[in-house]
């Protein structure tokens, strides 16, 4: 499809909004930015998922949205309509002595939430609804937790399971009875308890996720699954080598080599240890993980809604950088520079071109490669 009969006929999408301001290159949406032709082609015919990007980092706007499903309107659903991502992943992490009902409280209201608007938001849950969710013309939510800690026994992940959830990661950053975290003193591995979490998951279909883990839980966990493993969010220790948050090579190894997909993040100190950081800095750890593993093992787990954590309430702002140990190493902005939030599938689509990328590989990157990943860990 040469760029014209694409302008003409992208049904439904920023196709047919793009106005052309430079040979080859359009402005999809009112008041910029541009992007060629091949870049809006490319977002338009993929399944983008973001694999860890919530609908709201800010504590007291989630809380108003699921608290009154009614307080969403049609304007707060446009940017997300016309963002170009198909599949939100919107985990967030509970934990400590209430996780339990926590995680009760913010999958029910998910629920809710969906239920209210499924005119335009679809739960993405089966193979079928997740190869189904662009046709739809909807916007797909993927529920998962970033921790484990509700899961009291093993049989609660059938419970929760039951409830919507498809992914779990195993720890957020500190130790639990399943494992540790990624920012905890001492680097030990999974339980007893942990591993048969691991098995229970794998048996109901859901996803196993070491984002947070510790080196050693994570080697753990590609161990002891007999399914892919994913690393829904995080960026290459080799490119930043003093940050927890970070994987090590040799995780990233064995993510390969059990079937899994990397999601890089686009948070700036996990991203680079110096300034500047931006989207050259970014689209390094894309590389480093096509070099060192393939293309069909990377994707996109951005860790950050549409309008980035530098656009928080400061007091919410102030309270999320206190709430993590010094390690997390925040700096004065969280955000990297140069780059669209709110239309970001399409600013790393622009990105991978200009580093050579083929159509097939940025496909797959956006999307195909966690597409492909969760219908198998889903089916069982």
């Amino acid at each position: 499809m040469n760029r014209r009969s694409f302008l003409k006929t992208a049904g439904g999408g920023v196709g047919l909004a793009a106005t052309m301001v430079n040979r080859g290159r359009y402005l999809p949406f009112a008041g910029g930015p541009e992007y060629s032709a091949r870049a809006i082609e490319l977002v338009e015919r993929s399944t983008v998922i973001d694999m860890l990007a919530p609908l709201w980092i800010s504590p007291s706007k989630t809380m108003k949205m699921l608290g009154n499903p009614d307080n969403f309107t049609s304007e707060d659903y446009a940017p997300y309509k016309d963002c170009g991502i198909n599949v939100f992943h919107i985990a967030i992490g509970t934990g400590g002595p209430d996780a339990y009902l926590e995680t009760l409280k913010f999958l029910s209201g998910y629920d809710s939430f969906l239920a209210r608007h499924d005119a335009w938001f679809a739960r993405v849950d089966t193979p079928s609804r997740l190869d189904g969710i662009k046709a739809s013309g909807k916007v797909g939510i993927l529920l998962g937790i970033q921790n484990s800690e509700h899961f009291r026994k093993v049989d609660d992940v059938d419970y929760f399971y039951g409830l919507g959830q498809r992914v779990s990661q195993l720890t957020y950053n500190a130790r639990t009875l399943i494992g540790n975290g990624s920012t905890e003193r001492r680097d030990d591995g999974l339980s007893d308890f942990g591993v048969a979490i691991v098995e229970r998951m794998n048996k109901v279909g859901m996803a196993v996720d070491v984002s947070h883990c510790g080196d050693t839980t994570t080697l753990d966990a590609f161990q002891a699954s007999k399914k892919p493993v994913l690393i829904t969010h995080a960026n290459c220790r080799a490119l930043n080598p003093n940050h927890p948050r970070c994987k090590t090579d040799e995780a990233i190894k064995a993510m390969a080599a059990k079937g899994g997909v990397m999601g890089i993040t686009e948070v700036r100190m996990f991203v680079s240890p110096t300034e500047p950081t931006g989207l050259d800095a970014m689209l390094d750890h894309y590389d480093h993980v096509r070099k060192l593993v393939g293309v069909e093992h990377v994707g996109v787990g951005s860790d950050i809604d549409l309008l980035g954590y530098d656009a928080m309430p400061p007091d919410e702002y102030k309270q999320l950088k206190a709430g993590y140990k010094s390690s997390y190493g925040f700096r004065d902005k969280i955000d990297i520079d140069g780059y669209t939030f709110a239309k970001r599938p399409f600013d790393l689509a622009e990105g991978l071109i200009r580093r050579k990328y083929g159509d097939a590989d940025v496909e797959a990157i956006l999307g195909g490669n966690f597409r492909r990943v969760l219908k198998e860990i889903w089916t069982v």
